[in-house]
């Protein structure tokens, strides 16, 4: 009897500890994609890349290792194959995803990006304002440019002003899978004010020529919706949440509304269970408000 008491609570704490496992995840993760021979998803914290192994090496994307080692990445790639990893091509220029580079420079590796994150990575470097272990790219990519090893093809996308004015979208043709960073949230209103973008309007068309591509999955740079892939109607559901907040601004400036009575009275119930809807919306409609009630 006694047995079987201990039994049954020792079942219900190991049960009552999965949804604390769940929440309190290990600080990285390794995942092949489904579907795929060579394709990992790198987790390191609420940071995302994704690596590619091939038979002549390893095409590896952002370092995400701001404020903290790349060795785990490293560790991660080496645990799955012992070729040498070649490139790193950068995502865009924010330093939580690419900073932290060196180790794999250190290895070899080539590093590629948008040809204006190199141009930002020189200003920054002239202003000493640089992170000492962000890599500056060897190769640049303008619209458009492909990398092949080993017999897979990564392109290299230039989609248009969005998160920043050099974010590339990467796409696997072969996997029919696009690795995209920031400007495409899934499930989630867009970041704070939507900073480090010329026009919202341009960052629509971004969205929409994303979704032009040819791909089935998107694998984001974070884990988003309890870390699920994208589709393409996540995609139409990004630009349908920015149109609805352009229109609903628009007419808040028309009224002379704009800025802290648009923010406080424009709402979205569309999208109200949507991540960051509450702590992220007024800041949303600020920067739309500059667009629609400034001019820029």
């Amino acid at each position: 009897m006694k047995i079987s008491i201990c039994l049954t609570v020792l079942t219900a704490i190991v049960a009552g500890l999965g949804p604390a496992a769940a929440q309190n995840p290990p600080q990285t993760s390794t995942k092949k994609v489904d579907g795929t021979d060579n394709v990992y998803v790198f987790r390191y914290g609420g940071h995302q890349s994704i690596f590619i192994v091939t038979p002549q090496g390893v095409i590896a994307t952002d370092p995400i290792a701001y404020l903290r080692p790349a060795k785990p990445y490293i560790d991660a790639i080496k645990a799955v194959t012992d070729k040498p990893i070649k490139y790193v091509v950068y995502s865009h220029h924010h330093y939580d995803h690419i900073a932290g580079g060196q180790p794999f420079k250190d290895l070899g590796a080539t590093f590629i990006a948008h040809r204006r994150t190199k141009e930002r990575f020189l200003e920054l470097k002239k202003q000493k304002s640089l992170l000492a272990d962000v890599v500056m790219p060897d190769q640049v990519v303008d619209d458009k440019k492909s990398i092949t090893l080993g017999g897979t093809t990564l392109e290299l996308n230039y989609v248009g002003r969005n998160h920043s004015d050099n974010s590339l979208v990467m796409r696997l043709p072969k996997e029919k899978i696009v690795f995209v960073v920031d400007f495409a949230p899934i499930e989630q209103v867009q970041f704070r004010n939507i900073p480090d973008n010329a026009s919202p309007l341009e960052y629509i068309a971004s969205l929409k020529k994303l979704a032009s591509l040819d791909w089935e999955r998107m694998i984001p740079g974070h884990p988003y919706a309890g870390g699920r892939f994208g589709t393409k109607k996540d995609i139409e559901d990004d630009i349908a949440y920015m149109e609805d907040l352009s229109t609903e601004v628009k007419k808040a400036a028309d009224s002379g509304k704009c800025f802290d009575t648009a923010m406080k009275e424009v709402k979205l119930p569309k999208y109200e269970k949507w991540a960051n809807y509450e702590t992220a919306l007024p800041a949303n409609i600020e920067r739309f408000c500059y667009w629609w009630g400034r001019g820029y």
